[in-house]
């Protein structure tokens, strides 16, 4: 968030304090306007233009090598970030500040190309030795400093580990979600959880991306939901809950594949929980995410019929 409202709050503010709690790794957002000959072209051409959103989606997609399959090919983008931060900030003692001691990567990586200016002006100061009190129109550093401020502005992150509320979601037995989910949030295919029949989710555990477009993954989960209902309606089915084989054994194969990636290199981010679980990330391509998810696999749940609902009897096994 502080990359968004900085350079326009020190637009504005005669001073601007940042305290910075951790640098993040920073790249050139490479946005342009479309040229008057390329819109001509695609209008002419309508190929043309989903040619090119296919060569976006692809470069994005190739990300993964790095994040997931080899992170050592991740230095090629921590050098064009450093060479960002060189480009941007004049003052050396600044470009140490806000250089990051992490593996590129590791944590959210953002684009800006006004941020690294905010900050390299007389009016404004990154402050890095933390906060320890704020106290009426005072914020107190680690090291006793006092700096008065009219202003205080919270940039302080997702809290991406707790994403539902206590007393909300209600599985069999009376089971509150967050008890199911002691050790970290995870579902099936970040979108049904064992115990918890007829419960879907859109960008559950294990859905987000460090790469690309997440509206690509919340269309993936729509089309297996939809599936899913259709199916009910068709085959009579009251009730679906997945089976908790099948569950256990897709959430062992997610974090099989997040063990190596550049998530798990040892800092800390909203990704990974106070058990060092990542909970938030797909570790693989969006196109594999979109093949799990084409057609609702009723043979991994446990589907209920009406009758039996009715009648108490045993649940058919979806085959």
């Amino acid at each position: 968030s502080a990359i968004q409202f900085v350079p326009e709050i020190a637009k504005e503010a005669a001073h601007l304090d940042l305290y910075q709690r951790t640098p993040p790794w920073i790249m050139p957002k490479p946005d342009r306007e479309i040229r008057p000959l390329e819109r001509a072209m695609f209008r002419r051409f309508p190929q043309t233009l989903n040619a090119f959103r296919q060569s976006i989606y692809w470069m994005l997609e190739a990300r993964v090598l790095g994040f997931v399959g080899n992170p050592r090919i991740l230095k090629v983008g921590e050098l064009q970030a450093r060479r960002h931060i060189r480009n941007q900030i004049k003052d050396k003692e600044l470009r140490k500040k806000v250089t990051p001691d992490f593996h590129f990567g590791c944590k959210r990586v953002l684009i800006s190309n006004n941020y690294y200016p905010a900050l390299d002006q007389e009016h404004v100061d990154v402050l890095t030795e933390g906060v320890r009190e704020v106290k009426g129109n005072t914020i107190i550093d680690n090291n006793g400093t006092e700096r008065p401020v009219d202003c205080i502005v919270y940039g302080t992150g997702f809290k991406a580990q707790e994403p539902i509320p206590r007393g909300m979601i209600f599985g069999r037995g009376g089971q509150d979600l967050l008890d199911a989910w002691r050790e970290g949030a995870e579902a099936y295919k970040g979108t049904t959880v064992a115990g918890f029949p007829n419960f879907f989710m859109l960008m559950g555990p294990n859905t987000g991306l460090g790469h690309s477009s997440m509206v690509y993954m919340i269309e993936s989960q729509v089309q297996y939901v939809l599936d899913a209902i259709k199916k009910m309606d068709h085959r009579g089915w009251k009730s679906v809950e997945v089976k908790e084989d099948a569950y256990s054994q897709y959430n062992a194969s997610i974090h099989a594949k997040l063990g190596d990636s550049v998530w798990q290199t040892g800092c800390k981010s909203w990704y990974v929980n106070e058990n060092g679980k990542n909970t938030t990330l797909w570790p693989g391509f969006t196109w594999q995410f979109r093949q799990q998810t084409r057609r609702f696999d009723a043979e991994q749940y446990v589907c209920e019929s009406a009758e039996v609902m009715e009648q108490g009897g045993e649940p058919a096994l979806a085959g």
